[in-house]
């Protein structure tokens, strides 16, 4: 509990016991019950005034912040809030014991006592939901380690150059994204990604800011500076997720705006009208105000719409906060609720559903030994850094001596000539093998084939293919029980490697050998497709997604290893690059819409039906105070389940 709400806290118990006391003891000393002629009357034992002096503390001790409110808000014009009902309801109410010399104050007091108590229930909520934010934001570093004159200098992350040498001590945040040139060490990635396991990292890899490092002394190169660094990103997703509205919560304040002055006007009506009709009509007595002055006051406490005003951005913020504990940030309460309606996903292939690495996966008709075959391809290879090329390189798994390398030419389109200690080398696609009438064998595996020739005369070909995600078949099949309606694979790649990837994963449709620009054309068509279905969503990692991510009703980015440009454009972020975490996103915005339309249907139709029950004089002041607090607490406290999304 923050200082706030344990002040709070000791105002209510305060309170509470004050009016209880003060109850109590006007039941034994405040009337006296006689008996004249078989008729019972009340006999006050203590003067009136001093009953109304020490009921007022206690109601000025639980109150006098509402009231306070209440002014202000009269004074700049803003009347019609909750602090406005509370205070024309409950001063009412004292002013209707005045008039009536009963003595009596405790339904005053216990409507401005069981609000507070429902504020502090709201209070503590929201921190609640504070505190899942917080933890994210815990992730900003203070300072970063550069190391001067051989001695380490704590610098602003800000001022370290691309480039620069940091040190991260065990113990320390990473605070800028960078590639390791020295040690070894275990990462707690938890608040970036929601992956509870420490991630090992060893010299070569690269690493984001924010993550804490666990074990060993790190030296850092950096690779960007720290305002586009992983942390900041986050942040700054995280910082802007509040401004962004959902049509709920639109709805909710344009109703709020509406209903409050509505009912208030209502209330001054049913105070005026009725006993004018019984007077003029019925020939009642002036007794008859009393009464329905009694009912406008307790229709005005029943009118607060705090249930709906406080429950559903708390709900929204609940499930923000939950999916970012999950590694999962969604950027606007408006993008939760979309997301809740995707039917079809669409999904790019490499980086998303695969690695986005490639690798070895064969070497076929080879007529020399495998290892020998790698190492003439690896060699003739060593001046490009394609995917390709590296993943030569990885497979012969040894130093390359480019001393041994001569005459390389690397043919456009094709592949690359070179010698290798002397000898010829001919590596590239069959294009290749017909422009210099090589026979070579045509290969039926599925992947990218790199057909060589030694000396002019085939050698074999050696398969490279796109590795997929462990979980990527699991991840799709999770989305179809989530009811995903359909699910799309885009990728530029040839049609047979992508029907076979598409196949294997259980991808409902397939558009293969697709430009950037094409891919933006098909999302725009299966928009049209999805229209009456409803929301569709994209899921990509590549600076060529951007434009689709963007276009799409819903964009989802990988944001681990996807680009800066991607990220930006996505509306979701996936921090750990899982595509197990796009069905999870979809099932917290799900329970966090249908826990919105659980608090809008309760809290109207409790208020609706207690707001007849009061304008027709059967309901009083303690019912008044359970459809205004009762319903908020308990809206308040189905909200907070939204931050509970570890198991779905």
């Amino acid at each position: 509990m923050t200082k706030k709400q344990k002040k709070m806290l000791v105002r209510i118990i305060v309170a509470a016991v004050l009016m209880v006391v003060l109850w109590v003891a006007y039941r034994f000393f405040g009337v006296e019950l006689i008996d004249e002629n078989g008729a019972r009357a009340n006999v006050l034992l203590i003067r009136e005034p001093i009953w109304f002096f020490l009921y007022m503390i206690p109601y000025g001790i639980i109150g006098y912040d509402i009231l306070k409110k209440a002014f202000k808000g009269i004074i700049k014009g803003q009347v019609f809030d909750e602090n406005f009902l509370m205070a024309i309801a409950t001063v009412g109410a004292i002013v209707l014991a005045l008039i009536q010399k009963s003595g009596d104050y405790t339904e005053a007091i216990a409507v401005m006592l069981f609000y507070q108590i429902g504020e502090l229930f709201q209070s503590i909520a929201v921190g609640k939901s504070r505190r899942n934010i917080s933890e994210l934001m815990d992730i900003r570093p203070d300072y970063a380690n550069v190391e001067k004159d051989g001695n380490l200098e704590q610098v602003d992350p800000d001022e370290v150059e691309i480039g620069t040498i940091i040190v991260v001590q065990p113990g320390e945040k990473v605070p800028i994204d960078g590639l390791i040139t020295e040690g070894n060490s275990s990462l707690n990635t938890v608040a970036l990604t929601g992956e509870s396991v420490p991630r090992e990292v060893f010299a070569g890899d690269e690493i984001i800011s924010g993550s804490i490092n666990m074990t060993g002394v790190l030296k850092v190169q950096t690779t960007k500076e720290f305002g586009e660094s992983t942390v900041s990103k986050i942040l700054e997703l995280v910082e802007n997720a509040s401004s962004r509205k959902s049509k709920s919560e639109e709805f909710i304040s344009k109703f709020a705006r509406i209903y409050t002055p509505a009912v208030c006007f209502s209330a001054l009506a049913l105070a005026i009208l009725p006993p004018l009709v019984q007077i003029f009509f019925m020939h009642s007595g002036s007794e008859v105000w009393m009464q329905w002055i009694y009912r406008a006051l307790t229709f005005l406490v029943i009118s607060c719409p705090c249930a709906l005003v406080v429950s559903i951005p708390l709900t929204f913020f609940a499930g923000i906060g939950g999916a970012g504990k999950e590694g999962i940030l969604v950027k606007g309460s408006n993008y939760l609720e979309t997301l809740s309606k995707v039917t079809t996903v669409v999904f790019d292939k490499t980086g998303t559903l695969t690695k986005g690495v490639f690798e070895v996966s064969g070497v076929h008709h080879n007529l020399i030994e495998n290892e020998k075959l790698l190492e003439y391809a690896a060699l003739a290879e060593c001046a490009s850094s394609h995917p390709i090329s590296k993943s030569l390189q990885a497979a012969y798994g040894k130093e390359i001596d480019r001393n041994r390398v001569t005459d390389i030419v690397e043919i456009s389109g094709e592949g690359i000539s070179a010698k290798v200690d002397g000898v010829g080398v001919l590596i590239g696609n069959d294009k290749l093998m017909h422009r210099e009438k090589i026979r070579h064998i045509n290969c039926h595996s599925v992947g990218t084939i790199l057909h060589m020739a030694l000396d002019g005369a085939y050698a074999g070909h050696i398969v490279i293919s796109d590795v997929e995600k462990e979980n990527s078949g699991e991840a799709i099949r999770e989305l179809k029980k989530a009811g995903i309606k359909k699910t799309v694979m885009l990728t530029g790649d040839a049609k047979a490697v992508a029907d076979d990837v598409a196949g294997r994963l259980g991808v409902n449709e397939v558009r293969s050998e697709l430009l950037p620009a094409d891919k933006v054309t098909e999302v725009e068509r299966l928009l049209e497709e999805n229209k009456s279905l409803g929301k569709l969503a994209f899921v990509g990692d590549g600076i060529n997604d951007a434009p689709v991510l963007t276009r799409a009703d819903i964009g989802i980015a990988m944001g681990a290893m996807g680009s800066d440009a991607a990220i930006e454009a996505a509306d979701v972020v996936l921090m750990d690059d899982d595509p197990m975490k796009i069905s999870k996103s979809i099932k917290i915005s799900r329970k966090c819409l249908r826990i919105v339309y659980e608090n809008i249907v309760f809290a109207l139709v409790i208020k609706f039906a207690c707001l007849i029950l009061g304008a027709l004089g059967f309901a009083n002041m303690w019912l008044a105070i359970f459809a205004d607090v009762g319903v908020m607490v308990i809206a308040v406290l189905n909200a907070i389940r939204a931050l509970r999304v570890k198991n779905l």
